[in-house]
């Protein structure tokens, strides 16, 4: 299993496993990896030849109120984890290599704007901005996200067809 922790470095690595006739799995993480995160992990395994997994605390979904800095991490346990589960590569970018612009933002107005999103409100844009920078990055076949976390689910997909991306966003139920 590899770390990359630049964007030229996984889109190196993601361009000769298509060269290869490969197909990509990605399951976007903010690392602290858990059973939830596994079973997605699981999943993209076996619908796919290799399986990237993102491990990079956002910093754009956080709020004024809210502690970036108090977020778990655990990066040599996210990588036993992720190596047990069969994953190619790690994707683990600095915020300062994910974000050159802070000024530059996806959005999607109307489905971020109510339940989570009313006490959050600038959530949901951190993570569409980041989802669709990872998207960039990783060019998947498919990604996916946990279905207990069904607002930002419903948001991605939502993301995913208004942005025409070329992604399959699968959605997972917990299966431990």
């Amino acid at each position: 299993m590899k770390i990359a922790t630049t964007v030229l470095e996984t889109r190196n690595t993601v361009k000769n496993w298509r060269k290869e006739g490969y197909t990509v799995g990605l399951v976007p993480t903010m690392g602290f990896l858990h059973e939830g995160h596994a079973s997605l992990i699981k999943k993209c395994r076996e619908q796919n030849d290799k399986v990237v997994v993102s491990v990079f605390v956002n910093p754009t979904q956080f709020g004024p109120n809210e502690d970036l800095e108090a977020y778990p991490r655990d990066l040599e346990k996210d990588k036993a984890l992720c190596e047990s589960l069969g994953a190619d590569l790690i994707f683990h970018p600095e915020p300062s290599e994910m974000y050159q612009n802070p000024k530059t933002y996806m959005n999607i107005e109307g489905l971020s704007d109510n339940l989570c999103g009313k006490s959050r409100p600038i959530h949901f844009k951190g993570v569409c901005t980041v989802v669709s920078k990872l998207f960039n990055i990783v060019a998947p076949d498919r990604a996916y996200f946990g279905q207990k976390d069904a607002q930002q689910l419903a948001i991605i997909k939502k993301m995913v067809q208004d942005m025409n991306f070329d992604v399959e966003v699968v959605g997972c139920p917990y299966s431990p």
